[in-house]
């Protein structure tokens, strides 16, 4: 991706992180998104398909920004940015707190069930990598996608809990929560 659509790129992130702040998801319009990235309905399709597809890059460059300061790879520009923990679940546990581009308003709104569908699909493949965090005695004879389906559910399920209590616990807390039920 050259640097102009890179640009227009995080124009239309900008805008959509905006609306999102005052607005619902599925609220928010097409129209309103091209008018504060002062873009037009075309360069908007030119990039993303639908709204729909906006919020799934949205999720998939949370998740492209945690394998990439997982690797050590600084030199790939994200909409997301900080200074990456060693693992990767805390890693993710602080974007949430921090409500990066306002991803934890987006697993928390009413209709949140395509966004949760997206997160937990990339949450997926994150466990996948991770799978020796993961291998145990109790594990070793199960399938492997159900493990993983398992561990993407508590972790799901650990993320609207800590919501639920408006994030009372630390991130470290809750990541070690985490941990302790799926080990």
């Amino acid at each position: 991706m050259d640097r102009r659509q890179r640009k227009t790129r995080n124009a239309i992130f900008d805008a959509f992180t905006q609306l999102l702040s005052k607005k619902s998801f599925n609220s928010i319009t097409v129209g309103e998104i091209i008018e504060i990235a002062d873009i037009g309905r075309a360069t908007f399709y030119a990039h993303f398909e639908t709204k729909d597809f906006l919020l799934k890059e949205l999720c998939r460059e949370l998740f492209c920004h945690i394998f990439d300061a997982k690797e050590g790879n600084i030199g790939h520009r994200h909409i997301f940015e900080c200074e990456a923990p060693d693992s990767v679940f805390l890693h993710l546990f602080m974007h949430l707190q921090k409500n990066d581009n306002h991803i934890l308003d987006l697993l928390s709104c009413n209709n949140n069930e395509l966004f949760l569908s997206y997160f937990q699909n990339e949450l997926e493949h994150l466990i996948e990598d991770q799978n020796e965090l993961f291998e145990s005695e109790k594990t070793k004879n199960l399938p492997k996608d159900f493990v993983i389906k398992h561990i993407s559910s508590t972790f799901v399920s650990t993320l609207k809990w800590w919501i639920k209590h408006k994030q009372e616990y630390s991130v470290q807390t809750v990541y070690t929560y985490f941990l302790s039920i799926i080990k």
